[in-house]
């Protein structure tokens, strides 16, 4: 067992937290290898944030935040819309439930609390538990999506007899720039690359997605399986990875950066 990455090349799909997650690498011995595979997209969301803004305001109503990033733009179209003040006072007194650590950050800086909060490793899966000792039936409740838009959450909150009404202020999408992903699945195919580390299931789709566009992609899957380390953060993107064709062989047993990157040290021989 390695207790450094000894210069191993490990290709990092994170664009929000590029930096800290290559410093990780570099901190452990590592070479990042940092190519962007989304990007944030701001939705023309008008009309749903403030639709979601009448349902937070009502008795009773409960907020369901996926996302931290979410939470901050429903709050800038609110101000857009004169309506900002009326959105803080409405989060007040509903009843809030996050995901993550992210959503409580931004209600924090607000002065805001949040009631409800799910359980590690922060996944859809235990989110929907953390929403299930919530009564929900006959309210209004908001949901904030994240940006790859799952139906999974609102339909679980509707089949439980709740009036959802959902916002999703941004949206993931492919960099503009897609040579620099395309460069990345010839150095992977080429065994230019000894891990890969995805820290969300949009990156991997995105990437087979270009390694698709190129004629490459079981080229990709077979370098994965069989010369790459793959790497995922958390169970969601290791789910999505082995849909993909290409099962992670580490998946820390906590979904952290820092976790990812210790387990990754760990299995260096």
């Amino acid at each position: 067992m390695s207790e450094s990455l000894q210069g191993a090349r490990v290709a990092l799909l994170e664009a929000r937290r590029e930096s800290e997650l290559a410093s990780l690498v570099r901190r452990h011995g590592g070479e990042p290898v940092c190519v962007p595979a989304l990007r944030e997209v701001e939705r023309d969301c008008a009309a749903s944030a403030a639709l979601a803004i009448d349902a937070t305001g009502k008795e009773g109503a409960v907020v369901a935040l996926a996302t931290g990033a979410g939470l901050d733009r429903w709050l800038s179209v609110a101000a857009g819309l004169g309506r900002r003040d009326e959105l803080h006072a409405a989060l007040a007194k509903a009843r809030v439930v996050c995901r993550g650590p992210k959503p409580v950050a931004v209600l924090k800086r607000e002065g805001l609390t949040v009631q409800v909060r799910a359980g590690a490793p922060h996944t859809t899966t235990e989110f929907l538990a953390a929403l299930q000792g919530v009564e929900v039936r006959g309210r209004d409740v908001v949901f904030v999506h994240d940006g790859g838009g799952s139906r999974a959450v609102p339909e679980a909150l509707a089949a439980r007899g709740a009036r959802v009404v959902e916002v999703q202020p941004y949206a993931w999408a492919l960099p503009e720039d897609l040579g620099p992903l395309r460069d990345l699945v010839a150095a992977i195919v080429a065994g230019r690359v000894d891990a890969v580390a995805f820290t969300t299931q949009i990156q991997a789709r995105h990437l087979f997605e270009v390694a698709e566009s190129l004629g490459s992609r079981p080229s990709l899957v077979e370098a994965l399986r069989e010369r790459v380390t793959v790497v995922a953060v958390g169970p969601t993107t290791a789910h999505v990875l082995s849909d993909l064709g290409a099962p992670p062989q580490i998946v820390p047993p906590q979904s952290s950066m820092g976790a990812m990157v210790l387990a990754l040290v760990k299995s260096r021989p």
